[in-house]
């Protein structure tokens, strides 16, 4: 506890000092009259409160994004209350219900489901308090300022299934079976991602999917491997390649290759974080695209306190963050380097 308790220390010091990361302008606001960069009376600047959640905790994705905001609410003195949607749209309804009652600086999340937690959002915007969406959208981009979405922080997910899908069809070959397995049909990162594996897909007339398409396992790995397992019993031809929506699902399901034809089938997906990037380093996947759970997560809360310290307004700004991820197998050798800036202990990518 006290090297972790050290270790925090440190992080903020050195960001105060223009030495972190991002430098973050001191971690609070960047000048003027309103800015948190002229002290109050007291010395102390205020600490803000933030209501933060996303999917499910069940996935390591989401379970590094709460780590972040831990780590980084501390060093940016945001006292940061997690509600967990557990991957239940009920739940995660009813809960940003609930707290769109309650008193917060700024709340952000990761809807599960495009338009679902609408009426909270706009109950948020009533109380003049902004709401950020992480990676998924809460609506459509179009709808956001209106509803009372100030700012979408997000990957660009179909380039994540066209970098992924683009190596696995390369280390195919091009040509034979691939199966298809999906997050969420209602999720617009399992919409983006399966828009750029059917983009690539379409430059390959020799690769035929099993099943005829996507199939959605609601980010479920049991689901995952059970669809993954039946599919692979519906050809006698070896089955070349699969592509999942994340790290997660590919995981669980390669279990089922060993001893069957299909063994050495090239397994490409998304998320690149420790999990993900260890798979790749020994060999139970070939690649993953990074969805930068931390950039996402940590970007919020900057972002949400530059909003609460500096005053700043709704027009001042933009309507999307879009966050960056490469492509990491054996071949493009940065797999350490993302294993590092991935790691909890620093939450960086």
């Amino acid at each position: 506890m006290a090297d972790k308790a050290d270790r925090r220390e440190f992080l903020k010091k050195s960001v105060l000092m223009g030495l972190g990361p991002l430098a973050l302008a001191s971690l609070a606001g960047c000048g003027g009259k309103d800015s948190a960069v002229a002290a109050p009376a007291d010395g102390k600047r205020r600490k803000l409160r933030a209501a933060m959640g996303n999917g499910g905790l069940q996935s390591t994705w989401c379970t590094l994004g709460k780590t972040t905001a831990e780590l980084w609410g501390e060093l940016l003195d945001v006292e940061v209350t997690w509600f967990d949607g557990a991957f239940n749209l009920e739940k995660q309804r009813s809960e940003m219900e609930r707290l769109a009652n309650q008193d917060w600086d700024f709340v952000a999340v990761q809807a599960q489901q495009i338009d679902a937690l609408e009426p909270a959002v706009r109950k948020l915007k009533r109380r003049n308090i902004p709401v950020i969406s992480m990676d998924t959208h809460l609506v459509a981009l179009d709808r956001m300022r209106e509803v009372g979405v100030w700012l979408q922080i997000e990957p660009d997910q179909e380039y994540m299934g066209r970098t992924s899908t683009k190596y696995l069809m390369d280390k195919i070959g091009g040509r034979g079976k691939v199966i298809h397995i999906g997050g969420a049909s209602g999720h617009s990162g399992g919409q983006g991602r399966r828009a750029g594996f059917e983009k690539i897909l379409s430059e390959y007339p020799d690769v035929e999917v099993v099943g005829g398409g996507v199939r959605w396992c609601d980010w479920e790995k049991e689901k995952a491997r059970a669809t993954f397992a039946a599919l692979l019993n519906q050809t006698q031809e070896k089955i070349a390649g699969a592509f999942f929506h994340n790290d997660d699902m590919a995981i669980a399901s390669v279990e089922a290759l060993k001893g069957s034809r299909h063994e050495g089938m090239v397994i490409t997906a998304v998320d690149g974080q420790k999990e993900g990037l260890t798979a790749v380093i020994d060999g139970r996947i070939h690649a993953t695209t990074v969805n930068p759970a931390c950039l996402i997560h940590m970007n919020t809360l900057v972002i949400g306190q530059f909003i609460a310290r500096n005053g700043e307004k709704v027009e001042d700004l933009p309507l999307r963050v879009v966050t960056p991820g490469p492509l990491v197998s054996l071949e493009t050798g940065n797999a350490e380097a993302m294993l590092y800036m991935a790691d909890p202990s620093r939450c960086l990518v």
